[in-house]
């Protein structure tokens, strides 16, 4: 098993080719779709639109939220495509890991003129 700095280098490396052929301005799902392709070339497992169901006093609800990327089923993706951030997207993210148990999640807005400043990285 890689350790999850290597792929947490090769998500963050996967992100600036994405940005870097694609650019800004396009939809999220583009995004999505050439992010997986990208870590998937590389040998990594993504599964997208990921279902996490709510389990609320032990009963479990469908109706809990996606995750964007889920990478070797151990690094959470949360893509945007937006203008403007919202504070909102890190309390998700930072939700997301701990209702699934996941120690390290992304924020990657590709919607900057630099990705760098689009990429966070997120711990528990």
């Amino acid at each position: 098993m890689q350790s999850q700095d290597k792929i947490a280098a090769a998500i963050v490396d996967a992100a600036f080719q994405v940005h870097k052929k694609l650019g800004p301005g396009l939809l999220e799902r583009v995004y999505e779709t050439c992010l997986s392709y990208e870590l998937t070339k590389r040998g990594y497992r993504v599964d997208r639109q990921v279902p996490v169901p709510i389990v609320y006093e032990g009963i479990a609800f469908d109706e809990g939220f996606r995750l964007d990327l889920l990478v070797q089923d151990s690094i959470i993706c949360e893509l945007k495509a937006v203008e403007k951030e919202n504070p909102v997207w890190r309390a998700q993210l930072l939700s997301h890991m701990k209702l699934t148990g996941k120690h390290l999640g992304f924020l990657i807005n590709f919607n900057v003129p630099l990705i760098k400043n689009g990429i966070q990285r997120l711990a528990l």
